[in-house]
C-alpha cells in the first residue's frame, strides 16, 4: 500500500487542526456557560420558568407593662400584576386595556399608572397597590381577570390607641420598616425575615400542574413589652394637653417615673398626632411631633436644679439645717453682679426659707460653699453629662462645661441652674436620686423582648430589671431634702401641686432661653415642676415642662405646677397610693365672668390667695380659670385667671412694656439705676462718656418691651486715652431665673 502522500498529510493535518480549535472553542464556550456565567443563566432561567412571591413576616407587638396592645400588625393584601401573562394573546392590547380600566375603578388608583405597569412586559411582576383589605380583593377576584392579576399577604400597623405614646412608640413606613420611636429603634426586633414561594409557570405565565412549589416560611418579629402603662399615659397626657391650652405653650413635655426603680411610668409631648394617621405632607411638622423631647432637647434646667445644689451641699456638710442666708438681691463678683430672681432680694433666710423662696442668692452661696471640684463630682455622680441609656431612642447627653474651665461666676450660675444642659429624663432620674434614699438607678423603658412561636409559646431575649447604679447622697441627706422640699408645696412656690390627703414635695423652676442671636431672652421662658407623692416614701415623681407659655406671668409655679397635681392626683388613685395626712380642702368658686378686680376678691373671700395681674387688667373679664369651678383643693391653692386683657406681641410673646424715662442730664450711673429697675438696657460709646447725659435713642413717654437698649450720648470725652474708667458698676448681663 502506497504511502500517503506529502499533500494529503498536508491536508489532514490542516484538517485535525481545524478540528482541534473547535474543539477547544466548544470547551472554551462550555466553560463559560457552565461555570463562569452558570449562576447568572441559572437565575435567568428560574425567573423565566417560576413566579416568586414575596411572603412578609407580621411585624412584632409592641404591649403596655399590663400587656395591652399597643401596636400590631393585621393582616391585608397586595394586589399584583404579572404583565407577561398576556404576551402574544390575538386580543393583547385590548385586554391589558380592559384590565387597567377594572383594576383603577376598584382600587381608586389612576386608570395611566395601572396601564403603564399592567404593559410593562420588561417585568415579571410589578405591585399595583400595598394594604389592601379582604373586600377589595374580593372585588377583584370576581372580575375574572386571570392569572394576569395576583394577591399576596401584606401587613397593615395599627395602633390601638391612636395618638396616646405617639412619640414613644413612633410609626412605620410603608414597607413595614419602623421610621421614628421605638418602632424604628427596635426594627431589628420587631421587623421579623421575609419567607417567599416560588411557583413553576409556562411560558403564559401559568402555574404548571404538575411542578414542585418551593416555599420558605416567613419567621415573624418579636414582641416587645415596655415599662409605661397605658392608663398612666392616658393620665399625663391629659393633664398635657389642657397645660398646653391654657398656657399657649409652643410645647409641653411630661414624664412620670417610679423613683424607686427606674421604670418610666408615662413620657409625651404636646403638640402631638395620631399614630394610624400621620400627616406626611409637612415632614418638617411631623418630625418636630415625633421627637422624644424627654431625652433629645436640652435646656438650662432653672431653678428644678436646686434640688441637686440642696443635696449636694447638706451630704457633703457644705451647710446644715441650721444655715442660714443673706439675700440682697444679687450677689457681687469683681467683674459682674448676678441677680436674685426677687428685685430687692429676700433678706435673711434659714435653710427651709431659701428652699421655700427659690432664692437664687442662697444656691449661689451653697455651690460657693462647696468648691468647683466637691461640686462637679456630685453632678456627674447624679448622672448629668452622660447619657441615661434609658432606652427611649434619640438621647442627648447634656452640656457640662469642664471644670477646668469653671470661674466662681460660673459655679454660682451652676448653683442655680444656669450655664449647664440637661435633658429632661435627666432632671427627674437625678431628682429621683436625691428623694429616694440617695440611690441612682438606671432609668428603662423596655421591659422585656419575646419570640412567638408556632406552638403559641415564647421565649425570653431580653429582659429588664431595676439596676442600681450607685449611691449618691446619704440615706439621710435624702431624708432632709424630702422635707426640705414637702415645705416648697406645704409653705412656698409649690403649694399649687397639693394633693388633699397626700403629702407632696417639689420645686418650681423657670429657666431662660436664647434668642436667635445667641443672647439671654427675656421673653422666651421654659416653666417647670417637679413633684413627688406622697413626700415621705415616694412613690410617683412627675416633672412637667412647658416651653415658651404665652400667658402675662409665667411661673412655675402657676404654669406648670398646677398640671403635675391633676395627672399625680389621678395616679394616686389609679396604683392605689394610700392617703398618709389630713388635709384642709376648699372649694374653688367660679369667676369666670367676673372682672379680675371682682375675682380676685371672691377668692379672697374664699380662702384662697389674691390671683396675679396687671393693674390694666383690673376691669378686664375673666375668661378661664385655673383649678376650675367647683374643684375641691387643699387651702391655699393658688388660682390662676386668664382675662380678655392677656395680649401677646407679634411675635406670639408676652407683652411686657415699660414706660421709657427721661434721663437727659443724668450722670452714667445713675441713669444706668434708673433705666435698669424698669428692665431696660443703657448703651453707651465708652470712649465718651463723662459728665451728662445730652440725648437718648429713644423719646420719653415712649412704650418698649422690657430688654430695650437705650443708646445715650454724654456731654465730655475723657481727659485721656489712657485714663482708666469704671465700666459703670451693676451692669451684669445675667437676667435672674426662680420664681
Amino acid at each position: 500500500m502506497a504511502a500517503p502522500s506529502a499533500k494529503l498529510k498536508k491536508r489532514l493535518l490542516i484538517l485535525l487542526g481545524f478540528g482541534l480549535v473547535l474543539f477547544l472553542l466548544l470547551v472554551f464556550r462550555l466553560f463559560q456557560v457552565m461555570v463562569i456565567d452558570g449562576p447568572r443563566l441559572e437565575g435567568m432561567a428560574l425567573k423565566q420558568q417560576t413566579r416568586r412571591s414575596s411572603l412578609h413576616a407580621q411585624r412584632g407587638r409592641i404591649l403596655d407593662t399590663n400587656g395591652t396592645v399597643l401596636a400590631q400588625s393585621g393582616t391585608s393584601y397586595q394586589v399584583l400584576v404579572n404583565p407577561q401573562v398576556l404576551s402574544g394573546k390575538d386580543d393583547e392590547e385590548s385586554e391589558r386595556v380592559r384590565i387597567s380600566i377594572l383594576v383603577s375603578d376598584v382600587l381608586g388608583m389612576n386608570y395611566d399608572d395601572v396601564y403603564a405597569k399592567v404593559s410593562r412586559t420588561d417585568k415579571q411582576q410589578l405591585v399595583l397597590k400595598r394594604q389592601v383589605s379582604s373586600e377589595v380583593v374580593d372585588q377583584i377576584i370576581a372580575l375574572q381577570l386571570g392569572g394576569t392579576i395576583s394577591f399576596s399577604t401584606d401587613y397593615t400597623r395599627y395602633y390601638s390607641n391612636g395618638k396616646l405614646f405617639a412619640q414613644l412608640i413612633g410609626f412605620t413606613g410603608i414597607d413595614g420598616e419602623g421610621q421614628t420611636g421605638l418602632e424604628a429603634s427596635l426594627d431589628k426586633y420587631l421587623a421579623g425575615i421575609d419567607g417567599r414561594i416560588a411557583t413553576p409557570k409556562d411560558a403564559r405565565g401559568n402555574p404548571l400542574a404538575y411542578g414542585e412549589e418551593e416555599y420558605i416560611a416567613p419567621t415573624d418579629g418579636y414582641d416587645v413589652q415596655i415599662t409605661a402603662d397605658a392608663n398612666a399615659e392616658a393620665y399625663l397626657e391629659t393633664a398635657l394637653a389642657e397645660c398646653m391650652s391654657v398656657n399657649n405653650a409652643k410645647t409641653v413635655t411630661g414624664l412620670v417615673m417610679d423613683p424607686k426603680t427606674g421604670k418610666i411610668l408615662a413620657a409625651a409631648s404636646n403638640p402631638t398626632f395620631d399614630l394610624n394617621q400621620p400627616d406626611r405632607s409637612d415632614v418638617t411638622a411631623l418630625m418636630a411631633m415625633s421627637r422624644n423631647r424627654i431625652v433629645t432637647d436640652t435646656f438650662e434646667p432653672g431653678s428644678i436644679f436646686k434640688i441637686i445644689t440642696l443635696a449636694a451641699a447638706l451630704d457633703s456638710g457644705a451647710v446644715t439645717m441650721d444655715s442660714t442666708f443673706e439675700c440682697s438681691g444679687s450677689l457681687r463678683f469683681r467683674t459682674e453682679s448676678i441677680k436674685c430672681w426677687k428685685r430687692g432680694g429676700h433678706g435673711h433666710q434659714t435653710l427651709a426659707e431659701a428652699c421655700q423662696n427659690s432664692c437664687n442668692c442662697a444656691f449661689m452661696q451653697m455651690a460657693l460653699a462647696m468648691g468647683v471640684d466637691t461640686f462637679y463630682d456630685y453632678i456627674y455622680a447624679f448622672g448629668f453629662g452622660s447619657k441615661t441609656s434609658s432606652g427611649v431612642p434619640g438621647e442627648d447627653t447634656g452640656d457640662v462645661i469642664h471644670r477646668k474651665y469653671i470661674r466662681d461666676t460660673d459655679l454660682a450660675r451652676i448653683g442655680f441652674g444656669q450655664s449647664i444642659t440637661v435633658t429632661p429624663l435627666q432632671r427627674v432620674n437625678a431628682a429621683a436620686a436625691a428623694i429616694n434614699g440617695g440611690i441612682l438607678w438606671q432609668p428603662y423603658i423596655i421591659d422585656s423582648i419575646t419570640t412567638n412561636e408556632e406552638d403559641g409559646t415564647s421565649v425570653v431575649i431580653e429582659h429588664n430589671e431595676p439596676k442600681e447604679l450607685r449611691r449618691v447622697i446619704k440615706s439621710e441627706t435624702s431624708e432632709k431634702v424630702r422635707l426640705l422640699l414637702q415645705s416648697v408645696v406645704d409653705h412656698g412656690s409649690g403649694s399649687n401641686a397639693q394633693i388633699a390627703g397626700y403629702t407632696v414635695g417639689g420645686k418650681t423652676g423657670t429657666a431662660q432661653k436664647y434668642d436667635e442671636n445667641g443672647k439671654v431672652s427675656s421673653t422666651l421662658l421654659i416653666a417647670s415642676f417637679i413633684g413627688f407623692v406622697p413626700a415621705d416614701d415616694p412613690q410617683l415623681i412627675c416633672l412637667v415642662m412647658v416651653d415658651e407659655p404665652r400667658v402675662p406671668v409665667i411661673y412655675g409655679s402657676t404654669v406648670a405646677a398646677p398640671f403635675v397635681q391633676r395627672a399625680l392626683s389621678n395616679l394616686v388613685q389609679y396604683y392605689g397610693i394610700l392617703p398618709n395626712t389630713d388635709t384642709e380642702t376648699t372649694t374653688v368658686p367660679d369667676v369666670v365672668g367676673k372682672s379680675a378686680r371682682e375675682a380676685s376678691d371672691a377668692l379672697r373671700r374664699a380662702g384662697f390667695p389674691a390671683p396675679v395681674y396687671t393693674a390694666s387688667e383690673e376691669d378686664a373679664v375673666v375668661l378661664m380659670q385655673v383649678p376650675a369651678a367647683n374643684a375641691v383643693v387643699p387651702t391655699g391653692t393658688q388660682v390662676v385667671i386668664y382675662t380678655t386683657m392677656t395680649t401677646y406681641s407679634d411675635e406670639g410673646t408676652v407683652k411686657d412694656t415699660v414706660t421709657v424715662p427721661s434721663v437727659i442730664d443724668k450722670r452714667r450711673q445713675d441713669a444706668f439705676d434708673i433705666l435698669d429697675k424698669l428692665g431696660l438696657v443703657l448703651v453707651y460709646d465708652k470712649s465718651a462718656c463723662l459728665g451728662q447725659i445730652t440725648s437718648q435713642s429713644i423719646e420719653p413717654g415712649t412704650e418698649v418691651e422690657r430688654g430695650t437698649e437705650i443708646y445715650v450720648t454724654f456731654s465730655k470725652a475723657p481727659p485721656s486715652a489712657t485714663t482708666p474708667e469704671d465700666t459703670g458698676g451693676d451692669d451684669g448681663d445675667d437676667t435672674p431665673t426662680g420664681e
